[in-house]
């Protein structure tokens, strides 16, 4: 039978309220279980005067070692038997080990750049003269203690005029510099601070909000999301910790209400992350110290353009009582001690790993490392982006590579009307080094009027397709020229992106351009040319040529076509002077909502969720993923696609073909006049007793609970007017996430 120990600094378990949580879970999960403190440890007759609970009540009994120790205790308070507990280590695998402070896991993750773009600025300040030089740069900054813990010791400083508003818990005062430069002398003489811009979420009525990550090892040795819920700061107040007095609700509602449609995206998103992050940290503590983790809690906001940012990460969070999950996470914690226990080769692959790390970081580099460049315009570039297909996602990648060394504008999603141009152009003030836009259209002249309120600098344009051509008599040479208004109405000695494999971009009005035009490409010799194009599991890995050199990368998002909107990103931002691990680094965005989306369920079947825009090229692109990553049956569902005017009958006559050459086995479609596409693929060959046609979604869902089985990849395509993503979410309901 395994045993676990519980090491903790305080010599009475009663005084520790999750050693009684531990002692009853444990003899649930039939383990061995103590409590113990360094000074209670004999090595030379390997046993531990621990503490037993027995009989309802706690019991000194000297106790063989255990077979895992759970490390408990305050790591500064533990510290003074380090001796001890090196000894310990050396002999017995501890479940969870200290990632370090605020500062240090920044640090780590800047270092190993994966998750570096989520991270705020931040400043060890050794002088009060470095705060002055942040509220230079910053409206709002945060002042808060190295080792902090539950909010405390946070100040919020902002600059108005020639004095400083300061807000330390509910209190705001007001400082002159000298007052100001006193409190922060004050401040430092008790320890070490840091400084960072406050970036806040705010919800709809006013209040500062964040959201906690949870995870854990469980017992398989995987990391699991344990619980992520939204924290909420009482009115006046900026700091959302529950210990002062901050509330708390379930993650579901609160997104909802704050988010609505995005609320769903955003779940997965969290959810996402945090797992992610969680194996990247424990990636980087077996690289530098072959040490294994098994939980943190991850603080993270939003700020208004819905980027993510990480606020700090927590060793051994604290769960709140509301949720009475504190049994889950007890549960958690010994099913992993056990599963260590019976698989000690884990820790020591893990060490390792660690020494080899270790040995490569002593090899002398035989290549050149690439020099970060230090060179941007003088002029910011205002950079838009036009399109039938690809605009969110080639201004996504883009952003974010150009965040990797610069403070980048980018227009939120869908937000591409000239309204939303408007409000952009009066954003752009606030200190930021480039922009990146939608300048969408529906009609003639829009584009026009984007480039008269924003005149960009730089521009891409991605394709010319279908969408909206029904708007333009049906003649896709009409939506070429409304294009093209991007193209005349941009700085005319700017720089130009363009599809070379597009053939409708040969209808862009180019003549009297007379900036640099840059091409991409896959199937044509252009300028910048994906090649060795591969499916990978969660997205697409391609090779290009970047400065005569080739370079392998890797995008987190499924489709060729999506390796067009990397290149559109790529060729600009080489332009910039972006070195080529900036631009890989940035490639890893944050992917848009709702864009051939991948949910993993259970019974092995795989969500495709593509219910944002539904056009004749999205649509093929769609089926081409379905196609390649199926591993089973294929599921088609497709709905209604709009504005194609007179062209409606002949492009679903082709949707309905391709899905027959592409050996769909199970095709449906949704609305108004799709079983055109039915009919189409009968006629070609497809069998119609695996063929399907709704006008009525509630049908739609009654016949998927029957006929879908394990194994199946069931691709969801429409235009979100169309309200697709609610069979999505049926689906992904009655299969809840694996």
């Amino acid at each position: 039978m395994t045993t676990i120990g519980m090491l903790h600094h305080r010599k009475d378990p009663t005084t520790v309220l999750k050693s009684y949580a531990f002692a009853a879970v444990a003899k649930v999960e039939g383990v061995d279980f103590f409590y113990f403190t360094p000074k209670s440890v004999n090595f030379t007759r390997k046993t531990i005067l621990a503490q037993v609970y027995e009989n309802g009540a706690w019991h000194e009994k000297e106790c063989p070692f255990p077979d895992v120790i759970y490390n408990a205790g305050s790591p500064e308070k533990l510290a003074v038997s380090k001796d001890i507990i090196g000894k310990l280590r050396k002999e017995i695998p501890f479940t969870t080990n200290s990632i370090g402070n605020k500062w240090n896991v920044a640090k780590r993750l800047l270092a190993y750049k994966d998750f570096a773009k989520y991270i705020i600025p931040t400043e060890i300040i050794q002088k009060t003269e470095t705060v002055h030089q942040h509220l230079a740069k910053y409206p709002t900054i945060a002042f808060k203690p190295i080792d902090g813990r539950k909010g405390k010791g946070i100040y919020f400083i902002s600059k108005e005029g020639t004095s400083y508003t300061v807000k330390h818990n509910s209190t705001v005062t007001k400082y002159t510099k000298t007052q100001l430069d006193a409190l922060l002398a004050q401040q430092l003489a008790t320890g070490t601070f840091i400084v960072q811009p406050y970036i806040r979420s705010v919800t709809k009525s006013g209040l500062v909000f964040d959201f906690r990550l949870h995870v854990q090892k469980n017992g398989d040795g995987n990391w699991v999301v344990t619980t992520v819920y939204p924290r909420v700061a009482p009115a006046g107040s900026l700091i959302p910790n529950i210990n002062n007095g901050g509330y708390t609700n379930y993650l579901e509602p609160f997104l909802q209400q704050e988010f609505a449609e995005q609320a769903y995206d955003l779940k997965r998103t969290l959810e996402h992350f945090s797992l992610s992050l969680a194996r990247h940290l424990e990636h980087i503590q077996i690289q530098e110290f072959g040490e294994l983790i098994d939980e943190i809690g991850v603080d993270v906001g939003l700020d208004q353009n819905m980027r993510l940012w990480i606020y700090e990460v927590n060793w051994r969070p604290g769960c709140p009582p509301t949720f009475y999950l504190e049994l889950d996470v007890v549960k958690n914690t010994i099913r992993y001690a056990k599963y260590l226990a019976d698989n000690k080769q884990v820790l020591a692959k893990a060490r390792q790993a660690k020494r080899v790390h270790k040995a490569q970081q002593q090899e002398p580099l035989v290549t050149k490392p690439i020099a970060k460049s230090q060179v941007r315009p003088s002029d910011m570039p205002i950079i838009a982006i036009t399109g039938s297909a690809g605009k969110t996602t080639t201004k996504a990648f883009l952003s974010s590579i150009l965040r990797t060394k610069w403070s980048t504008f980018e227009s939120k999603d869908y937000w591409n009307t000239t309204e939303h141009t408007k409000k952009h152009a009066m954003e752009l003030a606030n200190g930021y080094e480039a922009a990146v836009l939608e300048y969408g259209m529906a009609y003639k002249g829009v584009i026009t009027e984007h480039c008269r309120i924003l005149k960009p600098t730089m521009s891409i344009v991605t394709n010319v397709g279908l969408a909206h051509v029904g708007n333009f008599d049906g003649d896709v040479k009409q939506v070429a020229l409304a294009k093209s208004e991007l193209i005349q109405g941009m700085d005319q000695h700017g720089v130009l992106v363009i599809n070379k494999d597009d053939f409708n971009s040969n209808y862009l009005t180019l003549k009297q351009f007379k900036g640099k035009i840059i091409t991409v490409g896959i199937h044509s010799d252009a300028d910048y040319r994906a090649y060795n194009v591969r499916y990978k599991e969660d997205g697409m890995a391609f090779k290009t040529k970047l400065r005569g050199k080739e370079i392998s990368l890797f995008i987190p998002i499924l489709g060729e076509h999506h390796v067009y909107n990397a290149l559109n990103a790529i060729a600009l931002a080489d332009y910039l002077q972006f070195s080529p691990q900036e631009i890989k680094q940035g490639l890893v965005f944050k992917k848009p909502p709702r864009r051939l989306t991948l949910y993993h369920c259970k019974r092995a079947i795989t969500l495709i969720d593509d219910t944002v825009h539904s056009h004749p090229q999205g649509v093929k692109a769609a089926i081409d993923v379905l196609s390649s990553i199926a591993k089973r049956r294929k599921v088609a569902i497709i709905g209604q696609m709009r504005e194609l005017g007179d062209l409606r009958e002949a492009e679903y006559k082709k949707v309905g073909e391709y899905i027959t050459e592409q050996g769909i086995d199970i095709f449906i479609t949704y609305g108004f006049r799709t079983e055109e596409m039915n009919a189409a693929a009968k006629a070609k060959g497809f069998n119609p007793k695996n063929m399907y046609h709704f006008t009525n979604k509630e049908q739609l869902h009654d016949l998927l609970e029957k006929i879908i089985k394990q194994g199946d990849t069931i691709l969801i395509k429409g235009a979100s007017k169309t309200n697709m993503f609610e069979t999505v979410k049926f689906l992904a309901d009655l299969y809840e996430g694996k």
